[in-house]
């Protein structure tokens, strides 16, 4: 057992200074043994260093290492980190002292981008991030008029009924699950007064003050309270049996595009999802998705052995969560290639400087955005994801 300096065992609740880290239980699913594996995560916040101990074999799987590619904000139940190539699940705390320090606050809520804000999705997700919240999952999809209703039940005596789900109803809605310190009173206090009116007056730059109407059209929604936020999550994103309301992809004169886990963990994605919809593009389905290594090399299989950096996109693409979006306009996959700009970001900054590679790219490797390259597999990527991976 590790002793501090001072003599005091770094077991304890509170580790001294020098020896104190983070623990938490993860999983790892080994596709080659076809095993759920699990580990206790350790992460040493005063050199980002990592370890991980094997539960079942009881012996150290990593060494102490240092890892920049984790961050403390990354930590949390429920989220899923990737250490050297594995992606792992965060099921729960490994002593009290993280419990303590890094969950007594955290809370999820619903957050939703109603039908007249859907085309404001970047602006909104930047609020998000600027409140210090996080996305974990989100979907576009477009509410039957029954599924609208059943979401606001408990409104179902109220006199704006009606109009309330009419409206919900009437085009595509975001739904997304959010993740942070209060997370339920944070998102409602970035959402401003339920009347549009009385936000642009009193809130002016809250979301309903920016982009509502009235009482009904005012740009999104909020779960009240964590007993509302978890049955509203378990709504639009099942954890048990279902599949939730379904995405809104057209399969037809479309292309693909994915901003990858790099770009969404420096907090680009707001950005670009503005600049896309700025430049004339329809975002016609979109959701969030965690990709393990079988998906990714089996979606990049073209690029094998063409593409010399074939595994490294590989590892970045199941690095962490990353967005599908099914890009809808007229000769798309030409049209939206050139608006990324060329793959390497380095090439894109000298010769295309405001495309979203020359913005927003480190390497040819984490190059903040993928896009469909040749024009047939527009809607083959397209179906990889909204087909396939979303079941």
């Amino acid at each position: 057992m590790s002793v501090c300096p001072e003599g005091q065992s770094a077991a304890v609740v509170t580790p001294c200074p020098s020896m104190r880290r983070f623990a938490f239980l993860a999983e790892w699913y080994d596709p080659s043994a076809a095993l759920l594996r699990r580990y206790q995560l350790l992460y040493y916040p005063k050199d980002g260093s990592v370890e991980m101990f094997d539960m079942k074999n009881q012996r150290t799987f990593l060494r102490r290492t240092k890892f920049d590619e984790i961050h403390p904000e990354d930590l949390f139940v429920g989220n899923r980190v990737n250490v050297f190539s594995r992606q792992l699940n965060l099921i729960g705390y490994g002593d009290q002292y993280t419990a303590n320090k890094l969950g007594s606050k955290k809370e999820r809520t619903l957050a939703m981008i109603k039908p007249d804000a859907v085309t404001k999705v970047g602006d909104i997700i930047q609020m998000i991030y600027d409140a210090n919240l996080i996305v974990t999952k989100a979907k576009m999809t477009k509410l039957t008029w029954k599924q609208a209703a059943d979401f606001y039940t408990e409104h179902q005596s109220k006199s704006f009924f009606n109009n309330l789900v009419q409206f919900v109803s009437s085009g595509p809605v975001i739904a997304m699950e959010l993740m942070g310190d209060e997370a339920v009173s944070t998102w409602r206090k970035v959402l401003g007064p339920t009347d549009s009116g009385v936000a642009q007056k009193d809130a002016a730059n809250s979301l309903r003050g920016q982009f509502g109407t009235d009482g009904t059209k005012n740009a999104g929604h909020g779960s009240d309270s964590l007993a509302s936020a978890a049955r509203e999550l378990e709504f639009f994103f099942p954890s048990t049996t279902g599949h939730g309301p379904s995405n809104t992809a057209k399969y037809s004169d479309c292309t693909c595009s994915i901003i990858k886990p790099h770009a969404i963990s420096e907090v680009f994605t707001g950005k670009i999802l503005k600049s896309i919809i700025e430049n004339g593009f329809e975002i016609s389905a979109l959701q969030m998705f965690n990709m393990d290594r079988v998906n990714a090399e089996e979606f990049l299989e073209v690029y094998k052995g063409v593409v010399a950096e074939y595994t490294n996109v590989v590892d970045e693409l199941c690095s962490g969560p990353c967005m599908a979006l099914e890009i809808h306009a007229a000769d798309s996959p030409r049209t939206f290639r050139e608006f990324c700009g060329p793959a390497d970001p380095e090439i894109a900054r000298h010769l295309r400087p405001t495309t979203l590679r020359a913005l927003y790219g480190k390497n040819k490797v984490q190059n903040a955005v993928h896009c469909t390259d040749l024009p047939e597999d527009g809607i083959l990527e397209v179906q990889y994801f909204f087909k396939i991976l979303d079941v």
